[in-house]
């Protein structure tokens, strides 16, 4: 099934997986322009952030299966034109609801894309060039969410921030062109049908529980919120009841589970590899910003030389996983991850420099590049090409899931453990403070730490108070980011050790006639 040139269709696949991966991250470093142009408030904002991120991991299970049933090249290339007609409208958009709504057709335009991505590379080529293959996508993985925040400063400061969607227009336009010339129409021989019940409960449950994850730190874990995550832990567990005693295909064939054991033990991996790695960037650009006071664009142009060696890294992994297979090399990524994340706790200080991070932040760099090709080859090594719609998108989604976990667990953490850190800091200062500002001064500056940022005082208060408010702040915030960064090396090394189940080298592989 593979066509002449597999490499140029892979090219042709990733201008449009990068192109939706940077537009997840871009929006980010617009959101005070957003609140000032078109007049959103912070809440309207965070919900135009978290709508893509909701749609795109409600949806991966269903759109991977349409892939297996209408064909990889046509949702592909539908993905990317929904895709680039959301990123017009959003450019338009005159509202906060306006652009709301481009934001979930974006999110819908990148949940159709980004499983054929995968399903295509299982297809186009042999199992002896699928680790170098992943390392692309593994480099585009790993380099667009930070390249985003670069590229989003840039246009802000020189087109303003519609353009920050309109650039998608002349990228996305080619990228369907390219795709409907060149990408071959490739689809496993057997036809599929589509499990409406299963799309139902897949779509609704895995809807109330990453609503709950993304939700809950902002509306507070109360009543509502519990409600949502256990409805949908409910909705999955039906869905997965009704895929084993369903007599028609289903929509996630558990095959995958049964047939062979790195898929789901991949899938594991994976998970835990995302709820660790996620709280890296989190905790470092807090950390840039408010503490250090380093600026967006700053910001991103320190973890740019991360990003690049991880999109290095990425590439020479696959070649290697291609030779001794991926089980050894993800084991190693994963390692090194935990042991950057050691090396950033202990060069972290409320006065250090980007200079003295940046060993840490070539550790994990590499050790990222190490992980993403491999991870996406042992998972995918197994799995046969009728299924592979569907192995792609339950794939991401665990991942997808995992990340969001991540987000709300490690945020969680780090939340209260600055409080608790910032109250003991400004409690030890505010003895030099006059006594009828004491109480207030701790106060303020724990509320502060709450959202992650120095405390503000009110006019008429004390320059003094101010200075010390900062140093309670940026002590307490380093204890509190050391030990959230230790409890993501620990779920790395926990991934690490899972590695131990995966087979040496895929069967596929192994077999020098079968490849």
């Amino acid at each position: 099934m593979s066509p002449k040139r597999p490499w140029f269709v892979l090219g042709i696949l990733c201008i449009g997986f990068f192109m939706a991966l940077l537009d997840g991250s871009i929006v980010t470093i617009a959101v005070p322009t957003l609140i000032g142009s078109i007049h959103a408030s912070y809440d309207q904002v965070l919900w135009i952030i978290d709508a893509y991120l909701l749609v795109f991991s409600v949806l991966l299970i269903t759109t991977g299966r349409l892939g297996d049933i209408l064909g990889y090249k046509r949702l592909f290339v539908a993905g990317v034109a929904t895709f680039t007609v959301a990123s017009a409208l959003c450019g338009l958009a005159g509202s906060p609801a306006q652009l709301l709504a481009a934001r979930v057709l974006q999110g819908v335009g990148a949940a159709i894309l980004f499983p054929q991505v995968i399903s295509t590379i299982l297809t186009v080529f042999p199992p002896q060039l699928r680790g170098r293959a992943f390392g692309v996508f593994g480099a585009i993985v790993g380099f667009a969410p930070v390249v985003g925040p670069i590229v989003g400063g840039f246009v802000l400061a020189h087109l303003g921030w519609r353009w920050i969607f309109l650039v998608n227009l002349p990228i996305g336009v080619l990228t369907v062109i390219l795709a409907a010339v060149f990408v071959p129409d490739l689809r496993p021989q057997r036809r599929h049908g589509l499990d409406l019940t299963g799309v139902g409960l897949a779509t609704a449950g895995l809807g109330g529980i990453v609503f709950g994850l993304i939700e809950g730190e902002r509306l507070g874990w109360g009543t509502t919120i519990a409600a949502s995550i256990v409805a949908g832990i409910v909705l999955v567990a039906l869905f997965v009841g009704w895929q084993h005693v369903q007599r028609r295909e289903p929509l996630m064939p558990l095959e995958l589970f049964t047939a062979e054991r790195s898929f789901p033990l991949g899938n594991a991996i994976g998970f835990v590899f995302q709820l660790g790695m996620i709280s890296i960037a989190l905790v470092l650009v807090l950390y840039l910003q408010n503490v250090l006071g380093y600026s967006p664009l700053q910001t991103a142009l320190v973890l740019l030389p991360g990003a690049v060696l991880t999109a290095i890294g990425s590439a020479y992994a696959g070649r290697l996983s291609d030779r001794v297979g991926g089980k050894g090399v993800l084991a190693a990524g994963l390692a090194a991850l935990a042991l950057g994340l050691a090396v950033i706790v202990l060069a972290v200080r409320p006065d250090a420099t980007a200079w003295q991070l940046m060993p840490g932040l070539v550790i994990i760099g590499i050790a990222s590049g190490a992980t993403f090709a491999p991870l996406q080859a042992v998972t995918m090594a197994g799995v046969e090409a009728r299924l592979a719609g569907a192995a792609a998108g339950v794939s991401g989604t665990t991942r997808q899931i995992g990340g969001v976990l991540g987000t709300a667990a490690l945020g969680a953490i780090l939340s209260s453990t600055a409080g608790s850190a910032v109250r003991y800091e400004a409690e030890q200062r505010a003895g030099v403070l006059p006594a009828e500002l004491r109480t207030s001064f701790v106060e303020s500056t724990v509320d502060a730490a709450r959202q992650f940022s120095p405390p503000a005082f009110r006019e008429g208060d004390t320059a003094l108070a101010e200075r010390i408010g900062y140093e309670a702040f940026a002590a307490g915030f380093v204890s509190a980011m050391q030990v959230t960064l230790l409890v993501a090396a620990v779920a790395l090394v926990v991934a690490a050790l899972l590695c131990s189940g995966l087979e040496s080298t895929p069967r596929e592989v192994r077999s020098p006639a079968r490849a």
